[in-house]
């Protein structure tokens, strides 16, 4: 089953807000074997809505529009609608309740512009919004199905996930079962690790693909499979997946799709360990991915974001002898920020990063994207340096990415 997507709204067309509804919508779709044909960014703009909502009808047997569906008196979304599908609009009942019980729950005052997302068209069936006030519209015509919703990323998420899949899985049966396998692959590049599969993928059997998703620091390889019988195909999926591992060998790091530190808390937690953080040039965005997780806090002990030398010296206990004589971004700093680390936080292991971020600060010895890291262990401290291409934040993202990493590298 193919999908069309439409993302409406003046504001994504001029850079203010990226799309990123599109991209959820395709990773939902996706494990049910259903694919995105493709995805039309529209200004507001009755003509343009109607001529994108046309087209995607002719190409697919099911739209999804995001955005458009707010109060302001710029978002004609549902007035558009009424124009493809007939009718008028009506006020709804149930959408007005939901709408009063969300203001009266934020302590906020209703007026016109707000009642008016209870105005729906005639042609439509409402679907619940449980997080926002703009309803989820669903249409029919010939045989194929619009979905109308939010353009607030979170709220699109719910409602699709929630609702309008299971609503379109019940609409449109399908035969066909999908499995996925997912690894995580580190230490290898892009090209270098198709040329090592290249024999491997040749052989797949029909109704499997392989796809190569890579991220800043490793490789999301994934097997998709699709059949009829799915005591059959989860047979063949683990049967190439140990083929596959055995190919790749220690450079995989999970047979699961996580992300480094969600690998790295997994580890951590097996092996009873706590770790902590020192942080300059990334700016204590190892902590803050970290963090993220839930029931991290078993393992991680806390995070120092030292990005001045005086802070070095005083939280971690770098000597200045070791900054006047190496410098900030270097190899025995970054050790003594570590082993400080550990220390003052009182973790079993702990890793520290200086670098040059950019755009500026750099020299001809030590250029923009010159990061030394470090991770200090009960046994011993390891010191690397990094030459990270890309602007500010790639640079910061791909020494996150590497510290994780190289962790679990040495503590597997």
């Amino acid at each position: 089953m193919e999908v069309s997507i439409i993302v409406i709204g003046d504001e994504l067309l001029i850079g203010q807000v990226t799309d990123t509804n599109s991209g959820d919508i395709a990773r939902m779709i996706s494990p049910v074997g259903w694919t995105v044909r493709n995805v039309a960014v529209v200004h507001d703009d009755s003509d343009a809505i109607r001529n994108a909502i046309e087209q995607a009808l002719s190409d697919t047997d099911i739209v999804l529009i995001t955005g458009g569906l707010g109060p302001t008196k710029d978002d004609i979304t549902k007035a558009t609608l009424c124009s493809i599908f007939g009718g008028g609009l009506h006020l709804d009942e149930g959408v007005l309740a939901n709408v009063e019980n969300i203001f009266r729950r934020r302590g906020l005052q209703m007026n016109e512009l707000t009642r008016s997302q209870a105005m729906v068209p005639d042609m439509c069936r409402v679907i619940p919004n449980d997080l926002g006030t703009a309803p989820v519209m669903w249409f029919e015509r010939d045989g194929k199905v619009l979905v109308a919703m939010p353009g607030v990323p979170f709220e699109t998420r719910h409602a699709f996930s929630q609702h309008v899949l299971p609503a379109l899985l019940e609409h449109f049966p399908g035969r066909s079962v999908v499995e996925h396998r997912t690894f995580i692959v580190v230490n290898i590049s892009e090209s270098d690790l198709a040329g090592m599969l290249d024999g491997w993928e040749e052989a797949l059997p029909r109704g499997f693909h392989l796809a190569y998703l890579p991220q800043a620091g490793y490789i999301r390889l994934r097997i998709d499979a699709v059949g009829e019988n799915r005591n059959s195909l989860v047979a063949d999926l683990n049967r190439l997946s140990s083929s596959l591992s055995a190919i790749i060998g220690d450079r995989i790091i999970a047979s699961e799709d996580l992300a480094p530190e969600e690998i790295l808390m997994r580890l951590l937690k097996e092996k009873g360990l706590t770790m902590g953080t020192a942080e300059s040039c990334t700016g204590g965005n190892i902590a803050h991915r970290m963090t993220m997780l839930p029931g991290v806090s078993d393992v991680f002990s806390g995070g120092i974001v030292s990005y001045s030398n005086e802070v070095k010296i005083r939280a971690l206990g770098v000597s200045n002898e070791t900054l006047m004589a190496y410098g900030a971004v270097s190899e025995p700093t970054a050790r003594e920020m570590a082993e400080g680390a550990r220390h003052i936080l009182n973790c079993d292991v702990a890793v520290a990063t200086s670098g040059i971020a950019g755009p500026g600060g750099g020299t001809p010895d030590k250029p923009v994207g010159t990061v030394c890291i470090a991770i200090a262990t009960p046994e011993t401290t390891m010191c690397d340096t990094l030459h990270l291409p890309g602007n500010r934040s790639r640079v910061i993202d791909r020494a996150t990415t590497t510290v994780l990493v190289r962790l679990i590298l040495a503590l597997r």
